[in-house]
């Protein structure tokens, strides 16, 4: 009889060590697998818009050539004052660039819509910025120079100043022009009553007839700056009238 128990407790043993070392009652013991992680979400970047003129609303916006990459905008503080601002804003991949706020003058009573001779006021509207000239040698600059004596400036302004040197630098205001001639050539396609010869000149201190005047050193920013190739223009009105 221990001999037959013997014998049943050792065929046994290899039961027990079967189910204690793997088979099913291993397999639910393991840790369950995990599952892979998600991968994550793609971030999707958004360009920022491009950024416009400040200032300027979707009218006078709409107005500027396409291919234009350099807009001289000068903003009036309203439509009967002399005072205005004036800004070379080059266009990037991004949207135009402001440069520095230069202070200036404009015509005596302000602006005009329709612009004649004598009125007084600085033609509203955007131009092309075609030619330029003065009374000193062309400062380094990209668009055609006239150097010529015939941009002298005698007598005083509106406010007493003297007016020598306000030619020194200028750049001619395609306004009632024919672009591609110097800044003296009085050729006026609208006739002569509805004025000409707006140019953008040296400031001297006070109100202009119709022109656009900033610093002499301004000027020569502008001279240096202006491409051709760049088609620039002038975009110039009091503010009120530049947001439409």
């Amino acid at each position: 009889m221990i001999r037959r128990r013997t014998a049943v407790a050792l065929l046994a043993s290899p039961l027990l060590l079967t189910g204690c070392g793997g088979g099913a009652e291993a397999t639910e013991r393991r840790a369950p697998a995990r599952r892979p992680a998600p991968a994550p979400t793609p971030r999707t970047t958004t360009p920022p818009a491009p950024r416009g003129i400040p200032g300027l609303g979707p009218v006078r916006t709409a107005a500027i050539p396409e291919r234009c990459t350099q807009a001289v905008v000068v903003t009036g503080r309203g439509r009967n004052s002399p005072l205005c601002t004036v800004v070379l804003h080059q266009r990037t991949p991004t949207g135009w660039q402001a440069g520095a706020a230069w202070p200036g003058h404009n015509a005596l009573h302000g602006w005009s819509a329709h612009h004649v001779l004598g009125d007084l006021r600085s033609p509203l509207g955007v131009y092309t910025l075609s030619d330029a000239g003065g009374l000193l040698p062309d400062p380094g600059g990209k668009l055609p120079y006239h150097h010529s004596g015939g941009f002298h400036s005698p007598g005083t302004g509106f406010e007493g100043e003297p007016l020598e040197g306000s030619f020194d630098y200028v750049i001619a205001i395609d306004y009632n022009r024919r672009p591609g001639t110097s800044p003296l050539d009085w050729t006026r396609p609208l006739g002569p009553g509805r004025g000409g010869g707006v140019w953008l000149h040296v400031d001297h201190g006070g109100p202009t007839h119709g022109c656009v005047s900033v610093a002499k050193a301004h000027m020569k920013d502008l001279l240096r700056t202006l491409d051709p190739g760049r088609h620039p223009v002038v975009v110039m009105g009091y503010a009120d009238w530049l947001a439409h």
